[in-house]
């Protein structure tokens, strides 16, 4: 069920959502301070490809730099990253055969609201420290 899930939303949000992170992880590449931040949104984007039977859990070396780093990523973006998925999902929420995919679009608001700091495991190990 994982792999129909994935396929579907890959076609219908997936693949677009993974490109427009893809962009913003090269833009904030193109710094040398804003690296962090574009090696996150190419975390996200690799998430939004395949985001069912994966989860976000925190990583256990994350210090100091992941908080001020989540704090600029807020004001600057994140908010309204979160934002767009809580309107998408709630939008897909409103079809029986869409609920699958607006909790996915849910699921992504963590992690685009604070994304340093974090990791994606399978969900079969959520407590899995690389």
């Amino acid at each position: 069920m994982r792999t129909l899930l994935n396929l579907i939303w890959l076609v219908l949000a997936g693949f677009w959502l993974a490109i427009g992170y893809a962009i913003a992880g090269v833009i904030c590449c193109v710094l040398i301070v804003t690296i962090p931040f574009g090696i996150a949104s190419f975390r996200i984007a690799g998430f939004t490809l395949w985001p069912f039977g994966r989860t976000m859990v925190d990583k256990p070396s994350a210090g100091a730099g992941a908080v001020l780093g989540n704090i600029i990523w807020v004001v600057f973006a994140g908010w309204w990253l979160a934002l767009g998925h809580l309107v998408t999902g709630i939008a897909l929420c409103v079809t029986i055969i869409g609920i699958p995919l607006g909790l996915a679009n849910f699921k992504l608001i963590p992690i685009s609201l604070l994304p340093l700091g974090k990791e994606i495991v399978p969900t079969d190990q959520p407590f899995a420290v690389r």
